[in-house]
């Protein structure tokens, strides 16, 4: 009689990386659903947060008090399974209230670390730029070499570890602008619009019928995704190819900035390197295992907008980031 496997048993073997990578797939989209139950629109919003995910980078959402901002974060990491902490950016908060300080422990006779809300998977930082040049500094480690370092030593953070910034483009009074060092560290920037008539009507349909926005439950979000997952999708989107045609068209398009007339600071290279990233995220996203032109210019304005800055005199002219950014996809040749 043969031996029988022991069904209490997992099975050992783990699946392989190409259906690893489906199921991965699979549950990132399913995540889009997930979010749309409490938030109504925002889906290019939804789609950069995975995005920044996948391709390991911070991402800033802009917009006016009230179209959800915080509310798509928080419900983002409910169909993650991770874990998200929230903090307050206020012109008193101090760079320890971010990460973390020592603390006297009279029991003990020492000092302890106590780590602050930075280790988490999904740090919300709404209205970063309230706070002080010196606490959003505090930041800047912890985006850059996922670590942070108190009393000469650096502790790491979870992984995944992203950063889901807020700012009011409307309020100015009171702010302090992020500097361009710390734009640069995030890998996208997003602009949360006003939702148009239709999904408005459906935001006072929901509140009208009870939903809370604080009980996300109630509302029916569960995890469709695992931490697990979200490695599996981003080792699959190292594996996507980038053709020397489309890696010259990044190229291309980030030195056209630097000589567009309207731009005193046009996309460096490490803004190119962005633009690849969230590229390859994209295309892995849609599918392929290779990226497209048409990838490439998808997520530029999303990637690139925020690392450049416009000359005064054209700034006076009504000239934008994005307009620029759209002569520029306009006027570089794509390749065949």
């Amino acid at each position: 009689m043969t031996d029988q496997p022991d069904p209490t048993t997992p099975d050992a073997s783990p699946a392989p990386p190409a259906e690893r990578a489906e199921a991965a797939r699979a549950a990132l989209h399913a995540v889009r659903d997930e979010v749309g139950k409490a938030v109504v629109g925002q889906d290019q919003a939804v789609s950069g947060l995975i995005v920044a995910l996948l391709a390991r980078g911070h991402i800033l959402l802009e917009g006016v008090p009230g179209v959800a901002k915080t509310l798509l974060v928080r419900t983002l990491a409910a169909a993650l399974s991770i874990d998200t902490k929230r903090v307050q950016f206020t012109p008193d908060l101090m760079p320890g209230d971010v990460t973390g300080s020592m603390v006297y422990d009279s029991g003990r006779g020492e000092f302890e670390f106590r780590p602050g809300p930075v280790f988490t998977n999904l740090l919300l930082a709404d209205e970063i730029n309230r706070t002080p040049p010196k606490t959003q500094s505090a930041l800047l480690e912890a985006m850059e070499e996922r670590q942070v370092t108190v009393d000469g030593t650096s502790r790491p953070l979870p992984a995944p570890f992203l950063v889901a910034a807020t700012q009011n483009p409307v309020e100015y009074e009171g702010t302090y602008p992020l500097p361009e060092a710390q734009l640069d560290r995030f890998l996208m920037k997003v602009t949360l619009p006003l939702p148009p008539r239709e999904d408005e009507t459906t935001v006072l349909e929901r509140h009208a019928e009870g939903f809370d926005p604080r009980d996300l439950a109630a509302a029916g979000v569960r995890p469709v995704a695992t931490p697990e997952d979200l490695a599996a999708a981003a080792a699959a989107v190292r594996t996507v190819q980038v053709s020397p045609e489309v890696i010259g068209y990044v190229v291309d398009l980030a030195r056209a900035t630097r000589e567009t007339p309207s731009l005193q600071l046009g996309v460096s290279p490490r803004g190119a390197t962005a633009l690849m990233g969230t590229a390859r995220a994209w295309a892995w996203l849609s599918g392929r295992d290779f990226v497209t032109p048409d990838d490439v210019k998808a997520l530029a304005r999303a990637t690139l907008a925020h690392r450049v800055s416009l000359r005064p005199e054209a700034e006076l002219e009504g000239v934008t980031s994005d307009s620029v950014l759209e002569s520029v996809l306009s006027s570089v040749p794509v390749p065949r």
